[in-house]
């Protein structure tokens, strides 16, 4: 009887170039990612070296995180991020890598491109200096995040050392209720899990849940691994896989497809393939989710109140104190708490499909006058599905604006920064102190939740106004 594999041992052994006894293999990657933040002092270690980019054809490059989402035809004010964009762009000419800067059609953030362009792709190795390079694994792939070091072995030797993690499965079954997205099953396994429960494993997600997902859900999904301190995530490649990546540029054409296809679809675990740890979740059990403190692990139901730290596993002191930063005490009712910004977008929730959710809650209300809403597109092409689709006319009768692509408020390396004191409800992926502005303070939901927050000025449960849509 032939040995039964879980996907990520299929994928992963065969990238293997050399196991290094009682040490980390030696993997090889098909696609490096690159943007203007973590590959500067990379290509300076290649420069200093003499050494070349050994596969410039397997190297993209986008500038997202620090650039503006406003007037991008004008050159960048802040002297950093110039600099950090003309590196990129001056490092990718000299190494013949593709780059997709500023007002490019194909610029975005990089975790949006890849998959819009046929990067990403079943079985396939992916990397990228940013922690939610998991965001692939939605293809079958095995994605992870990787450290500045790290991108310069891989733009030097096209592999990169690595222990092989531990094997998790997550299987949900169960139908989702009305307003359960995939942004709000990922924050309810992490509530369940918390910020560490699955460090050192990579994880397969599983079931009926993730196989009625679509792409966009997956993607979601994926990229939100990380927050649980898993090393990466995937979902087994299916006929929703291929339909979404057919056709697209750098995806395999003619005989190459079908030559690949017959390979994609061995990506599966087999039967009685071994995990090191299942865990199963009730899709049922799932409502919208929104977080109240500084980390995605504290999540509840938008229609419970704040848990007391006597009802929790940990620190007393350290959920106490976080508590104090976003001034909520246990026992709140999250309902009702007014907020000031809303920010949509993100590797997380910014794809065409965030976009159309939001829509259908602000059609035909009004933002309300005191909330600042950035509403930020992924990618130019994901911008140009807005307009096409009549959701930008929907956003422009409720009073909101669509802003330039960008990561923008995910995190404070660029203008969009949340005031001090400040409620923010973010589609985004952390909620940590300071990460979307010094001070400011964040609630992690989905784009239904944020949009039924930019309408009434405060957390909002979207069923409610969405059953005042079909009443």
């Amino acid at each position: 009887m032939s040995e039964q594999r879980t996907l990520f041992d299929k994928v992963w052994d065969a990238h293997v170039v050399r196991s290094i006894s009682k040490g980390p293999d030696v993997l090889f990657i098909d696609r490096h990612l690159v943007h203007e933040v973590t590959s500067p002092v990379a290509f300076l270690g290649l420069k200093n070296r003499g050494a070349k980019v050994l596969y410039p054809e397997r190297t993209f490059a986008t500038a997202d995180h620090n650039t503006p989402t406003i007037n991008q035809h004008l050159p960048v004010k802040d002297p950093l991020s110039a600099n950090q964009l003309k590196a990129l762009e001056e490092n990718a000419r000299e190494h013949g890598i593709p780059y997709w800067g500023l007002g490019h059609q194909k610029n975005g953030i990089v975790h949006v491109i890849g998959p819009e362009n046929g990067i990403t792709l079943p079985g396939v190795t992916v990397v990228c200096g940013d922690s939610h390079t998991s965001t692939h694994g939605a293809f079958g792939a095995i994605a992870f995040g990787i450290g500045t070091s790290e991108v310069e072995m891989v733009l030097s030797t096209q592999c990169i050392m690595q222990p092989k993690p531990r094997k998790m499965r997550i299987t949900i079954d169960g139908s989702l209720s009305r307003a359960v997205t995939p942004k709000d099953v990922a924050l309810y396994i992490i509530s369940q899990l918390s910020t560490s429960g699955a460090t050192g494993y990579f994880v397969e997600y599983a079931g009926e849940v993730f196989r009625n997902m679509s792409m966009e859900g997956r993607m979601t999904v994926c990229n939100l691994s990380i927050e649980m301190g898993a090393r990466g995530g995937m979902i087994a490649p299916d006929e929703k896989t291929f339909s979404y990546i057919k056709g697209r540029e750098y995806t395999p054409k003619g005989e190459e497809w079908e030559k690949a296809m017959e390979y994609w679809k061995t990506l599966y675990s087999d039967s009685d393939a071994q995990f090191d740890k299942e865990i199963v979740f009730d899709g049922s059990a799932i409502e919208p989710m929104i977080t109240y403190g500084t980390n995605p692990g504290m999540g509840i139901g938008i229609s419970l109140g704040i848990p007391t730290a006597e009802s929790l596993d940990g620190g007393v002191a350290t959920y106490r104190k976080s508590l104090e930063y976003m001034d909520f005490k246990e026992g709140d009712a999250m309902l009702g708490k007014k907020i000031d910004f809303v920010f949509l977008g993100s590797c997380t929730n910014g794809r065409i499909e965030d976009f159309r959710a939001f829509a259908e809650v602000v059609k035909g209300r009004k933002k309300a006058d005191h909330v600042t809403a950035w509403l930020v597109p992924g990618s130019h092409r994901v911008e140009e599905a807005i307009e096409k689709e009549g959701i930008l006319d929907i956003l422009h009768e409720a009073g909101f604006e669509l802003r330039e692509p960008g990561c923008s408020a995910c995190l404070a390396m660029n203008d969009d920064k949340i005031p001090a004191g400040k409620y923010a409800v973010s589609t985004s992926n952390r909620n940590f102190e300071g990460r979307q502005g010094p001070g400011a303070r964040t609630l992690l939901a989905s784009p239904l939740v944020a949009a039924a927050a930019a309408v009434t000025g405060k957390v909002t449960d979207p069923r409610v106004l969405m059953e005042l849509e079909t009443a």
